[in-house]
C-alpha cells in the first residue's frame, strides 16, 4: 500500500480507494506494441550514459582488433613450421626455384605447386627463433585483447546498473504522481511485477546485451574485412549462411516478441492473484474458498507456463539452427581451402586462420541469435515499464494561494462528479460545515459516501461545482497542502513495518519521544503498549498480526493525535473488537474530534446520535440532513435506515 498525502495518521489512498476496479482485474494477453518506439525510449534513457558507451566503444574496436589479428599471427606460426618441414625434405646448396624445377621435372607438379606457394628454404628446418617471436606476439594480442574485454565488461556493468537506477527513481516518482484511479483501476500484483519483475528483467538484458552486441557487430565486421583481404573467394563462401540466417532470426524473432510479451503479462497476473489471496487470506478460509483459490492459481499458472513454454522454445531454435549452418560452412571452407594449399593458391597458415576466422564470424551471429532471447524478453518488459511511466498523472497544481486553512471550515457547492463518462454518481451535491462540527455521512453501499471523502482530499477532481477549505478553492492550493489539513482514521488500519514508536511517529515528522507518548496517552495506546515487553519498540509483524485489531485502530488514532490536523474523516467501524476495546476507541475518536471539523462514515447509525449534523446520502445525492432526532422525527429515508439496523440487531439477538 502507499501513502497518498503528506499528511499523517491516514493510510495510502488506496485502503480507501472508492473508485472502479479493484485488485481482482484480469489483464489481457499482451504482445508488443511498437519495438521501434520501445527501443527508442531505452536509447534515450541510455544518453546520460554516452560518454562511457563511446569509451567503451573505444574499448570494444581494441579488443576486437586484437582479437581478429590473432589468427592470422598464429597462422604465420604454422607456416614456419610447416616451410621448416618442407624446406628439410628439400636438398641444401638450391634455391627455391631451382627446387620446384627439379620437382616438375621429374613430374611431380602438385608438389611443386605446394612448394612453390610457401616460403621454403631448401636444406634448412624450423626456424624456432622466429617461430618464438610470432607465438610471443600471439600471446601478447590475446592477452591485450583479454584485459580490454575486462574493463569493456567492467564500464557497460556500470552503464546498466546506472541506467536501471534511474529507471527505478523515476518508478517510484511516478508511483507518488499517478492518481487514485490509476490504482483503483490495475491490479496490485500486476503493478508490482512492472516495477520490480520487469525492471529486473531489463536489468539483466542491460548488462548482459549491450556489450555482447556491440562487440559481436564489430568482430563481424572485423572479420570479414580481414577474410576479404586474405581471400575473396573463401570469403563468399564464408557469406552464403549469412542471408539464410538473418532469415531464420527474423522469423523466430517476430513469434518469440509475441510469446515474451504474453508472458510478462500474466507473470502480472499471476502476482496479482497471489497478493489478492495473501491479503484476504482469512476470509478465503472463511467462507470456503481454497479450493477454488487453488484451481484459480492452477488455472493462471498453466497459461503462464504455456507462454513462457512457447516463448523459451521458439527463442531456443535459433541457437541450433544457428550451428547448423555454421557447421556447413566449416566443412565448405575446408574443402575449398585445402584444394587451393594443394594448386599453391594459398598458404596452409592462411587456410588455418581462414577456418578460425569463419567460426569467429559465425560465432558472433549465433551470439546474437541466442541474446535475441534475452532482448525479446527485456524489450517486453521495457515496454510494460514505459507504458507504466507514460500513465495519466495527476493534473498539475494551479499557482498556489499562500493562505493555508487552519480553521477547518469545508463548503461543497454545487458538486458534480462521474468515474466513468455518462455515468454521473455525484449529483449538484452541496454542503456546508462550520469549524468543529461533526458531520455524520451515511446511506447504503454505493451512496456516494467514500466518493465524497476523495474528492475532499483531491485523490480525484470534481468535474464542475468547487470545495472551499476555509473560503478558499481547493484547486487553488497545492494537493500536498489540502491533504496535510486532513487526518484520517480508517476501518482498514495501516501500519507499517516497524516498530509501534516509528508507526505512531509518521504522524509528525521530528516527533519527539514525549510528544510520541502523549499522542498514545490521549489515544489509550500508552496503557498496552507498557505491557509489552519492548513498549515502544516492539517490532510489528506482518500485517502487524502480534496486536489485536482494535489496538491497531488506537495506533492510527494516537497517529492522527500527532498529527494535529485541522479536519478528521474517521472511518467508524467497531464490529471486530471486543466491548472494552470498542469503548477505548469509541473515547479516543471523541477525545480526538474535540475542537476539530470531522466527517464520520457512519456504518452503525447508533453512533452519531451526537453529530451536529447528519448527511444521508443515496445515488450521489443528499437525500435528508438534519440531527438525529430531527431525522427520527421526519419518518423518512433515514428513519428507515435506522429501523433496519435496530430490527436486524433484534434479530441477532434473539
Amino acid at each position: 500500500m502507499m501513502n497518498r498525502g503528506p499528511g499523517a495518521g491516514r493510510p495510502p489512498a488506496r485502503g480507501f480507494g472508492g473508485g472502479p476496479g479493484g485488485i481482482g482485474g484480469m489483464l489481457p494477453p499482451q504482445k508488443t506494441k511498437n519495438v521501434r518506439r520501445t527501443v527508442g525510449l531505452l536509447l534515450a534513457r541510455l544518453r546520460p550514459e554516452r560518454g562511457w558507451i563511446t569509451i567503451s566503444a573505444v574499448l570494444a574496436v581494441g579488443s576486437v582488433a586484437f582479437t581478429v589479428i590473432g589468427p592470422k599471427i598464429v597462422g604465420n606460426a604454422t607456416n614456419v613450421i610447416f616451410d621448416g618441414i618442407i624446406g628439410k625434405l628439400l636438398p641444401a646448396g638450391v634455391t627455391k626455384a631451382q627446387a620446384v624445377a627439379g620437382l616438375r621435372a621429374r613430374g611431380q607438379n602438385q608438389i611443386a605447386d605446394l612448394v612453390s606457394g610457401s616460403n621454403v628454404l631448401p636444406g634448412h628446418g624450423i626456424d624456432f627463433t622466429k617461430l618464438g617471436d610470432i607465438l610471443a606476439l600471439a600471446a601478447l594480442v590475446y592477452v591485450l585483447s583479454a584485459l580490454l574485454g575486462w574493463m569493456l565488461a567492467y564500464i557497460m556493468a556500470g552503464v546498466a546498473q546506472r541506467t536501471v537506477f534511474r529507471m527505478r527513481r523515476d518508478v517510484d516518482a511516478k508511483l507518488a504522481r499517478l492518481p487514485l484511479k490509476y490504482f483503483d483501476s490495475h491490479p496490485h500484483g500486476d503493478l508490482l511485477s512492472r516495477v520490480t519483475n520487469d525492471i529486473d528483467n531489463i536489468t539483466t538484458t542491460l548488462q548482459q546485451s549491450m556489450s555482447q552486441i556491440l562487440t559481436s557487430v564489430l568482430t563481424i565486421i572485423g572479420v570479414l574485412g580481414i577474410m576479404l583481404w586474405i581471400s575473396w573467394l573463401l570469403a563468399l563462401v564464408a557469406l552464403v549462411t549469412v542471408p539464410l540466417s538473418i532469415v531464420v532470426t527474423l522469423l523466430v524473432a517476430r513469434q518469440s516478441q509475441k510469446q515474451f510479451a504474453a508472458q510478462w503479462a500474466r507473470t502480472g497476473d499471476l502476482n496479482g492473484h497471489v497478493e489478492q489471496m495473501h491479503t484476504g487470506h482469512a476470509l478465503v478460509q472463511v467462507f470456503g474458498r481454497r479450493q477454488q483459490a487453488i484451481d484459480e492459481f492452477g488455472r493462471q499458472n498453466q497459461s503462464l507456463y504455456e507462454a513462457s513454454f512457447r516463448a523459451q522454445f521458439l527463442s531456443g531454435i535459433i541457437q541450433p539452427a544457428m550451428m547448423f549452418l555454421g557447421n556447413l560452412n566449416y566443412v565448405v571452407i575446408a574443402a575449398v581451402g585445402g584444394y587451393r594449399v594443394v594448386t599453391g593458391a594459398m598458404t596452409l597458415g592462411d587456410v588455418q586462420a581462414f577456418i578460425q576466422y569463419s567460426r569467429q564470424f559465425t560465432m558472433p551471429i549465433m551470439q546474437l541469435a541466442g541474446q535475441l532471447n534475452l532482448l525479446q524478453s527485456g524489450l517486453a518488459s521495457a515496454e510494460r515499464v514505459f507504458e507504466f511511466l507514460a500513465a495519466d498523472e495527476e493534473a498539475p497544481d494551479r499557482a498556489a494561494t499562500s493562505v493555508q486553512p487552519k480553521d477547518g471550515s469545508v463548503t461543497l457547492e454545487h458538486v458534480f462528479f462521474q468515474y466513468e463518462p455518462e455515468k454521473p454518481l455525484i449529483t449538484d451535491f452541496d454542503l456546508e460545515v462550520k469549524p468543529g462540527q461533526m458531520i455524520a455521512i451515511v446511506g447504503p453501499t454505493g451512496a456516494g459516501k467514500t466518493t465524497i471523502v476523495n474528492l475532499l482530499m483531491r485523490f480525484y477532481e470534481i468535474d464542475a461545482g468547487r470545495i472551499c477549505l476555509d473560503g478558499v478553492d481547493a484547486r487553488d492550493l497545492r494537493r500536498e497542502d489540502v491533504r496535510h489539513v486532513f487526518g484520517m482514521v480508517l476501518q482498514d488500519t495501516w501500519l507499517f513495518a516497524g516498530t509501534i514508536r516509528d508507526n505512531i511517529a509518521y504522524g509528525k515528522t521530528g516527533a519527539s519521544d514525549a510528544e510520541i507518548v502523549e499522542a498514545a496517552q490521549a489515544a489509550h495506546v500508552d496503557q498496552f503498549v507498557r505491557t509489552l515487553p519492548d513498549g515502544y519498540q516492539t517490532l510489528l509483524t506482518d500485517e502487524a498480526s502480534n496486536i489485536s485489531a482494535g489496538q491497531k485502530q488506537l495506533v492510527t488514532i494516537a497517529r492522527a493525535f500527532l498529527a494535529d490536523p485541522a479536519i478528521l474523516i474517521l472511518d467508524e467501524a467497531t464490529s471486530s473488537v471486543d466491548t472494552r476495546t470498542e469503548v477505548l476507541i469509541q473515547e479516543a475518536m471523541a477525545r480526538l474530534r474535540r475542537g476539530r471539523t470531522s466527517f464520520v462514515i457512519a456504518h452503525r447509525l447508533s453512533t452519531i446520535r451526537n453529530a451536529d449534523s447528519i448527511v444521508v446520502m443515496d445515488q450521489g445525492r443528499i437525500v435528508e440532513q438534519g440531527s438525529h432526532a430531527e431525522l427520527l422525527a421526519r419518518h423518512g429515508f433515514y428513519y428507515a435506515l435506522y429501523n433496519s439496523q435496530f430490527t436486524d440487531a433484534l434479530a441477532e439477538a434473539s
